[in-house]
């Protein structure tokens, strides 16, 4: 579904990507895994358009999207989840879902709407509240909520498990299974690389800009370099 190609981009002189390569194939959960600052949440801007190649191409379901406005990359099909959420604080909850589909023209949009209030019935309770008046959990459901809108063929998700409490982190991995299961395919970007490799079906693993070590996810998991960087000596269970 997702074909990136010798992918270079970063801000100004400074290069995050240096001819990054990767697959997202239709149906599957793909984790790119990584310390800080080796790119991930680049890769993710990339694919979004909210950062230019230098070089490379990026592809979506066979047509070139490099370098495509954020609007247009949305109408194919992509939706992220951000980083930080970027919840927008003033508005209700409600509101913020729907930005999520202020683009659509269909007639569904309410259908969606009571979707995702079913799958977060907090949000549905508290669908009148300032969306910055949220606990951390419940605005990164509102944020998963507000991309779902947009109906996504493929979901970006950076960094959902950020700042988390274990059991709201366990509970936001049940829904992202979920939302795999109904057929979103699902690119995760993810610092908790136990949770991240667990839920996947392949992974990457990126180092200052470049992709280091790819493979399906069981493989990956007990690779002794990502077992010793990344999981404390430990298999995943």
């Amino acid at each position: 579904m997702l074909e990136i190609s010798q992918l270079i981009a970063g801000y100004g002189n400074i290069k995050a990507l240096k001819t990054v390569n990767l697959s997202v194939p239709k149906g599957t959960i793909v984790s790119l895994i990584g310390a800080n600052g080796a790119g991930k949440t680049t890769t993710m801007k990339a694919i979004m358009g909210m950062v230019q190649p230098a070089a490379g191409q990026i592809s979506f379901q066979g047509h070139n999207i490099t370098g495509l406005a954020v609007h247009k990359v949305v109408n194919r099909g992509i939706s992220l989840v951000p980083e930080g959420r970027s919840i927008l604080a003033q508005m209700t909850v409600l509101e913020n879902l729907e930005m999520g589909a202020y683009q659509r023209t269909d007639n569904a949009v309410q259908h969606d709407l009571e979707k995702v209030f079913a799958r977060f019935p907090i949000l549905a309770e508290r669908r009148q509240q300032p969306g910055g008046t949220l606990s951390g959990g419940q605005q990164q459901m509102l944020a998963i909520g507000r991309a779902l809108m947009a109906r996504p063929k493929l979901l970006l998700l950076d960094e959902p498990s950020m700042g988390l409490a274990p059991l709201v982190v366990a509970d936001i991995f049940k829904v992202i299974r979920e939302i795999n299961a109904e057929g979103t395919t699902i690119l995760l970007v993810e610092q908790n690389v136990r949770q991240a490799i667990k839920i996947a079906h392949y992974a990457y693993v990126m180092e200052t800009g470049r992709i280091v070590l790819h493979g399906p996810a069981a493989e990956i998991a007990n690779d002794p370099r990502v077992m010793e960087a990344y999981l404390g000596g430990r298999k995943v269970c």
